[in-house]
């Protein structure tokens, strides 16, 4: 398909990097499980595919799809979000260089940030990124080299303003990377709106069916990294010298992911604006965060920035602890687990679960609070279950 760039978000999720197969017409790319090619010749690679941890064409397929989703020049597949994240960094930083991180952040970033990059040499500062002037006051002139965001954060549904923050990073030298797992590429497009570098967990939103790990990069065009070379050439050098790269299989499983993207999104969201009525109505419920929330600090800027506000949705509870973890264990539709972004309903404690990693810490979550991942079931039996489940808890 032609000027990809010039069609509607659909159109690119089901054609880009999908052309029908020259031999047999297929629609569907194949799945090249193969760890190596034959060679015609030494050195005559046929397009450019030698061995699969440097290439594979089911790879290609998704990175292409991705890239055009997001608007980016360049896309890239890995083993998992994590493994994205930590080539991102490894390539676009250097030891003794320092970079700003939210407040707000899903635990595991934060690790890699706090325990693996900080070893290596990378410095950071924490910074609340729904202020600007916040993040403008850790920047460290000369130093900070990267201004690390999550819009919405994991998992106070926080919101970010990309282009104000990109504004920052540029005057100070350094590139936006913007973890734009919770929105999808469907409502949210970061590079649009000045970011660097857009990652994701395709495990989520992007593969749709908890059934696949992995994760993403996606590189605006020409980026250039202070004293370094282009950011696009490093983590491709990078994403082939570490490996951690996504297989054929999982490959082929999220780019199948993303063509239904749109429409799951649109579900995820319908059902999560019902599922926070619901929430209003109850007493007993103290805060929810969710970006569609006219009383959110950041509902007028997510709202410039975003399609639609989302599927996920937190809240806290009265009761504390004790009764947040006996909520999350009394519902039958929405399942008590970690991860996000399936089509089925997920409910968990952030504290005990995906974030207890950063307990102590100043990412630490509240006690109380309670994490939703609404899938695209009928709405009706999610609120009935979340009812029960807050009825007798």
């Amino acid at each position: 398909m032609t000027e990809q760039s010039q069609t509607g978000f659909s159109t690119r999720a089901i054609h880009a990097g999908s052309e029908p197969d020259p031999r047999t017409g297929a629609v569907v790319p194949a799945i090249y499980q193969t760890s190596t090619y034959k060679q015609d010749g030494v050195g005559g690679f046929r397009e450019g595919y030698e061995y699969s941890r440097s290439a594979n064409p089911t790879r290609t397929a998704l990175e292409t799809c991705i890239a055009a989703l997001e608007g980016g020049a360049r896309g890239f597949a890995f083993a998992s979000g994590l493994a994205g994240e930590d080539t991102v960094m490894r390539a676009l930083l250097q030891p003794g260089q320092h970079m700003v991180v939210p407040t707000d952040a899903y635990g595991g970033t934060y690790r890699l940030i706090n325990a693996v990059q900080k070893a290596w040499g990378i410095d950071h500062s924490l910074a609340k990124v729904g202020l600007a002037d916040a993040v403008r006051g850790e920047i460290r002139p000369g130093v900070t080299k990267m201004v690390w965001v999550e819009t919405p954060t994991n998992p106070m549904l926080g919101v970010a303003d990309i282009a104000a923050l990109a504004e920052i990073a540029h005057e100070a030298g350094a590139l936006l990377v913007v973890d734009n797992t919770f929105a999808s590429p469907y409502l949210q497009q970061p590079i649009s709106l000045g970011a660097d570098v857009v990652v994701h967990s395709t495990t989520k939103y992007c593969g749709g069916h908890s059934d696949v790990v992995g994760g993403a990069v996606v590189v605006a065009k020409d980026v250039a990294v202070p004293e370094l070379a282009d950011a696009a050439e490093r983590i491709a050098f990078h994403q082939n010298s570490m490996g951690a790269v996504a297989g054929p299989m999982d490959s082929w499983l999220t780019l199948r992911g993303l063509k239904t993207l749109a429409v799951r999104m649109e579900r995820h969201s319908d059902n999560a604006e019902k599922v926070v009525e619901f929430l209003q109505s109850r007493k007993d419920v103290t805060h929810i965060h969710y970006p569609g929330l006219d009383s959110h600090p950041g509902h007028d800027i997510a709202a410039k920035q975003m399609k639609r506000f989302g599927g996920m949705v937190s809240f806290q509870i009265e009761g504390g602890v004790d009764r947040a973890l006996d909520v999350v264990g009394r519902t039958k539709v929405w399942t008590l687990g970690e991860s996000l972004g399936g089509v089925e309903s997920l409910i968990e404690h952030p504290g005990r679960m995906t974030h207890a990693s950063v307990a102590g810490t100043e990412l630490e979550v509240p006690a109380d609070l309670i994490r939703l991942s609404t899938g695209i079931e009928d709405v009706d039996d999610l609120i009935a279950d979340l009812d029960q489940a807050l009825a007798t808890g």
